[in-house]
């Protein structure tokens, strides 16, 4: 059965009983500030465990995106050496929210296994949970009562906490699940070895492939578990596994889930893949193997998340959509021969075999590979730069051990990486201090987690149940009760406090824009808001301390002048994407956005700069739509298929419910729950202040409206007034700019002349001070002249005469510069390199260097060293 029809026939089994199929929510998580990615089926029902939300149906099912290489559920280092571990994966899920529970969970799983794909009965085994007496939590006796229908005792394993009680994290909803494991051995290993003594114990052959999670705890700060009000079934199915026991392999990458990809590997690279049926195969196709599984598995994770609208950068989410890239690139040049960008080559592939269940990878797949295509070229260009650094180190390595520090440096700094330099460092016949390498990551480790951590006590509820209310769209101050709060202690932060009202005029930030700041004012004292955030379905005020009186009554006061500031740059935002459509074609989609009280930042596709007459038409469109006075038109609740009729955007990446909100500005329509102007006069003005590239295909643009534009202006006139009165006030300032810049030039050229005289009058001097050394014609000075002209000098003398040996050192902006050349002829026969000799003196002048062998320079800090560096010198000849 194909992978296409195991997906269908999962969500065809749940609708027909009584399940609502929802789609995949976005890999990349832009609403959570606990998670980065999806990492597993429930994430996006998270609000609803909680008791924070309400489910649009009891019954749900779907297939989930995730993605797992961060924090506790971390895969990464497994993916490629094994057949079944992976950075994305599938995870097909049923759930109830407070409707059936054990019995029709494990009913509907055995049927759908059994019946509808037919799986053979015989192999399958189920795990229960032991129970854990210390937090009085029993054997569960019912789920091991409804598995003894299904299958016999010895088929039914009682696992620990560890395998069989699953939790959300370090807090929240949790409790005991039921596992359910294949044994996909030959019959002849199944003989002579149990299933049941292989389950949980990471043999490739015997894997789970179901897991009914029965919530019915919480678990508090203090590690205690108290039960939920309401009792929910999360479960999940790794679609990738249940594909292998399907298609009767015993690799997930035998599946058609990888083939395709492979396929198209062993097309570019010429290099074949061995299936997992193949037994006893040499080591060097083994890592031919498993540098074919790491690249088809990270295209996925990468494109996936590039499709979501997360961009590969150097820090949070973005970095670590890089770092999976990257892995996926230097085992592709290591392993693979693969010297150029191919790994973008694979989107087609996937986009054709993917996008019938997930669209958006083919309506993204143009950006997708032009993205991957330039991360690949950077981090290439990364590798050839490391490779030369590594070249240094190995030079100045004393004995046959390098460094862990140093190879730390290079893997912290550059990017390189750590397998790669121990690779060729046995290459060179040099061991790496892998001890020292450990070290120094642990350090880096321990400084990261310090920096990140956060201790969360347990909510302090005040007023039950889900009763919060935001009429921020309408308010910017309302009378409030506090519903709940409670305290969290960061490392970055210090000690702050979250605080939960019944109805909040605050924004929460999303969708791009800030969130609110203001004042919790009683009638004794007043309690600033310095953010406000959104986690799970719940609006959190963040304040430095607490009231004296939690209980009181409050007014909530929006800080209304950052939220005027903040409203004119998102609306201006809405506008300027309407020109950009408008102007630069209709491919332009948003790609990201943060909209502050001083300036708006907007991310959009675009595979080429932005000339500068077409942001003089943009600047244009806009203002053109602020004089206007285009009033605001608000649908506040409609159906999501009502406002797409009517025109309006939806962005990529983004999880919208079946009501939304939708904001018109004359024909700018698009789905924000953001704040906005109520007329597009508000704005007064905007401006562009900057535009460039984010990644291949990707620009940003900068912009400031209202106060901020006037402020901009003054500063303009302000800096013409300054030129003016250097330039004595003249009447003309662009006519004076113009004779200034001529009059530079001219002086520029006779100075460039008297400089090639002064090299050319050194020169003939400086030939009469060689020394012959050894057969070598040698010459070491220090000269007057800068850093650029040095070297030219260094190479003229050096040309002059033959077996010659030229060092020349000079001072230039109170920095000394070395410069080494060395004939052609005195590198082959003696064996002198000049890179080596600056690499060694550049140590005197606390600086470095490199070239090749017959001509090379350095830089320093250390003015003093150079007399000591024309001293030492003579050591290389003598």
């Amino acid at each position: 059965m194909k992978s296409q029809d195991i997906r269908k026939q999962f969500l065809q089994f749940f609708e027909s009983k009584g399940h609502l199929i929802v789609p995949s929510a976005p890999i990349v998580l832009k609403d959570d500030p606990t998670l980065m990615f999806n990492n597993s089926g429930m994430a996006q029902f998270k609000e609803y465990f909680l008791g924070n939300g309400t489910p649009k149906s009891q019954r749900i099912a779907d297939t989930q995106k995730c993605l797992r290489v961060s924090g506790k559920h971390n895969d990464l280092e497994d993916v490629g050496f094994d057949t079944y571990h992976h950075t994305m994966f599938e995870m097909l899920g049923n759930w109830s929210f407070g409707d059936y529970f054990k019995k029709e969970a494990i009913d509907w799983a055995w049927e759908f296994l059994t019946e509808v794909l037919k799986l053979d009965k015989d192999r399958l085994y189920v795990s229960v949970f032991e129970g854990n007496p210390s937090e009085n939590v029993p054997f569960d006796q019912e789920a091991y009562d409804l598995w003894k229908q299904y299958v016999s005792e010895d088929r039914i394993i009682k696992g620990n906490k560890k395998d069989n009680f699953w939790e959300m994290g370090d807090q929240g909803p949790c409790g005991p699940c039921s596992e359910i494991h294949i044994d996909l051995r030959t019959d002849a290993e199944r003989a002579a070895v149990s299933g049941f003594s292989l389950v949980n114990a990471d043999h490739p052959q015997v894997v789970e492939i179901w897991n009914n999670v029965f919530m019915e705890f919480n678990r508090k700060a203090d590690g205690s578990l108290e039960k939920l009000p309401a009792q929910h079934v999360d479960t999940g199915m790794g679609f990738e596994r249940l594909c292998m026991a399907m298609q009767h392999v015993t690799s997930n990458y035998d599946t058609d889930v990888f083939t395709p990809l492979i396929e198209k590997v062993e097309q570019i690279t010429g290099l074949k893949y061995t299936s997992n049926e193949v037994k006893n195969i040499s080591e060097e196709q083994n890592k031919t193997n498993i540098a074919i599984r790491v690249v088809v598995d990270h295209v996925r994770a990468v494109a996936f998340a590039i499709a979501d609208g997360q961009l590969p950068s150097n820090t949070g989410a973005g970095y670590v959509i890089r770092r999976i890239l990257r892995r996926a690139i230097r085992y592709g040049f290591t392993f693979l021969g693969t010297k150029e960008p191919f790994i973008n080559k694979l989107v087609e592939v996937l986009a054709n075999q993917m996008g019938e269940f997930f669209p958006e990878i083919k309506s993204q797949q143009q950006l997708v590979t032009n993205v991957i295509r330039e991360e690949e070229a950077s981090f290439l260009r990364t590798l050839e730069q490391g490779l030369q650094l590594l070249d240094k180190v190995v030079a100045e390595t004393s004995g046959k051990e390098v460094s862990g520090a140093k190879a730390f440096e290079l893997y912290d700094t550059f990017g390189f990486p750590i397998d790669l330099t121990a690779l060729i460092l046995r290459e060179k016949g040099y061991d790496l201090d892998e001890a020292g390498f450990n070290v120094a990551m642990q350090e880096q480790k321990a400084r990261s987690r310090a920096a990140s951590e956060v201790s969360t006590e347990d909510w302090n509820v005040l007023i039950p149940g889900n009763i919060e209310t935001f009429v921020g769209y309408d308010k910017t101050e309302n009378e409030v009760k506090i519903t709940r709060i409670r305290k969290v202690d960061s490392k970055k932060d210090g000690v702050l406090y979250q605080i939960v009202l019944d109805n909040t005029p605050f924004y929460p930030e999303g969708g791009g824009q800030v969130g609110d700041k203001g004042t919790l004012v009683s009638a004794n004292e007043t309690i600033e808001i310095i953010d406000t955030k959104k986690e799970n379905n719940l609006i959190l005020h963040f304040a430095k301390q607490l009231p004296e009186n939690i209980e009181a009554g409050f007014v909530a006061k929006v800080n209304t002048d950052l939220r005027t500031s903040t409203s004119k740059n998102h609306s201006a935002t809405h506008l300027m994407h309407l020109a950009l459509r408008n102007i630069l074609g209709t491919h332009v989609e948003q790609k990201g956005s943060l909209v502050n009280p001083n300036y708006l930042r907007f991310d959009f596709s675009h595979f080429s700069k932005v000339s500068d007459e077409e942001l003089r038409q943009i600047e244009t469109s806009v203002n053109a739509q602020i004089e206007a006075q285009l009033q605001l038109v608000e649908h506040r609740n409609i159906p999501i298929k009502e406002a797409l009729d009517k025109g309006a955007m939806a962005l990529f990446g983004e999880k919208y419910g079946d009501n939304v909100r939708m904001i018109e500005f004359g024909d700018s329509k698009e789905l924000c729950g953001g704040i906005h102007v109520k007329n597009t006069a508000d704005i007064w003005h905007f401006k562009i202040v900057s535009e460039g590239a984010v990644a291949a295909g990707i620009r940003r643009i900068e912009a400031i409206t209202g106060d901020a534009v006037k402020d901009f202006y003054t500063s303009q006139e302000n800096t013409l007034a300054e030129i003016k009165e250097v330039l004595k006030n003249p009447q003309d300032v662009l006519k004076s700019v113009t004779s200034l810049q001529d009059d530079n030039a001219k002086l520029k050229k006779q100075l460039e002349q008297l400089v090639k005289e002064k090299i050319e009058g050194l020169k003939n001097t400086l030939v009469a001070d060689f020394q012959e050394i050894n057969g070598i014609q040698f010459l070491a000075k220090q000269v007057d002249l800068s850093m650029s002209s040095t070297k030219d000098l260094a190479q003229a003398i050096g040309t002059s005469k033959p077996n010659a040996f030229v060092f020349l050192a000079s001072i230039e902006d109170n920095a000394p510069n070395i410069h080494c050349y060395i004939s052609k002829e005195l590198v082959a026969e003696k064996g002198l390199n000049a890179g080596n000799v600056i690499r060694e003196l550049g140590k005197l002048i606390d600086g470095n260097g490199g070239g090749q062998p017959f001509f090379a320079s350095g830089k320093g800090k250390n003015v003093d060293g150079i007399k000591e560096a024309l001293e030492k010198v003579f050591d290389f000849v003598k």
